[in-house]
C-alpha cells in the first residue's frame, strides 16, 4: 500500500467514525447552543489537538506502550472516567429555570471550551486504543512513522473539522427553536446523561 492509498483508505474509515453520534457530538452541540460559537469552536479545536497528539504518540510508539501497560492504561482510564462523570453530573445537577444560560456556560469563553475539549480527548484512552489498533495498518513499509502518523491524524482532524462546522452551523440555524426553555432543559439533561454514561462505561468496561 502506497502513501496515497493509505490516506484514502484511512479517510474512509475515520469518516464513519466522525459522523457517528457520540461524546464529541453531544459536547459540541451543547456548548454551541448554550454558550455560542466561540466556546463551541474552542471545544472543537481542543478535541482535534488531542486527536493530533494521540496520532503522534501512537506513531512514535508511546501509545503502544500505554496499551501494553495495564497499570498505565487503568490510571488514565479512571482519570478520564472521573472527569466525564464530574462534567456530566454538573449538567444534571445544575438548577435552572430554563430561561437563562447556566452561569458556568455564560462565563465560558474560547479558552474554557478549548480546555474542556482537550481534556475530554486526552483523558480517553480508547482514542489511543483506536489509533494503536488502526494506525499501523495504514503506515506503508518504509514510511517515516512519526510523519505518517501525524499526516493520518491530520486527515482525521480535517474531516472532524468539516463535520464540526456542520454541527455548529446547525445549532446556529436552529438556535431560536432549540434555545426554548423546555428544549434547553432537556438538552442539558440528555447531554449530562450521555457524558455520565460514557464515563461509567469507560470506568467499568475492560
Amino acid at each position: 500500500m502506497d502513501v496515497t492509498s493509505s490516506i484514502w483508505s484511512f479517510a474512509a474509515v475515520v469518516a464513519l467514525l466522525t459522523v457517528t453520534p457520540g461524546l464529541d457530538t453531544a459536547l459540541i452541540l451543547r456548548t454551541s447552543l448554550l454558550a455560542g460559537r466561540r466556546p463551541a469552536w474552542g471545544v472543537v479545536l481542543g478535541i482535534q489537538l488531542g486527536t493530533l497528539a494521540w496520532g503522534l504518540l501512537t506513531a512514535v510508539g508511546l501509545s503502544t506502550l500505554l496499551a501494553a501497560s495495564q497499570v498505565a492504561y487503568d490510571v488514565l482510564r479512571w482519570a478520564g472516567a472521573a472527569y466525564l462523570v464530574w462534567m456530566g453530573a454538573r449538567m444534571l445537577l445544575t438548577r435552572s429555570d430554563g430561561h437563562e444560560t447556566p452561569a458556568d456556560e455564560r462565563a465560558a469563553g474560547f479558552g474554557t471550551g478549548f480546555r474542556r475539549g482537550l481534556l475530554t480527548n486526552l483523558l480517553n484512552p480508547k482514542v489511543g486504543a483506536f489509533y494503536v489498533a488502526m494506525l499501523p495498518q495504514f503506515i506503508p513499509s518504509g514510511a517515516p512513522h512519526a510523519a505518517m502518523g501525524l499526516l493520518l491524524a491530520g486527515v482525521h482532524v480535517a474531516e472532524a473539522l468539516v463535520w464540526s462546522a456542520v454541527l455548529v452551523g446547525f445549532a446556529s440555524l436552529m438556535g431560536g427553536l432549540l434555545r426554548s426553555p423546555a428544549v434547553r432543559r432537556g438538552l442539558d439533561r440528555v447531554t449530562g446523561v450521555v457524558i455520565v454514561a460514557f464515563g461509567l462505561r469507560l470506568a467499568f468496561q475492560d
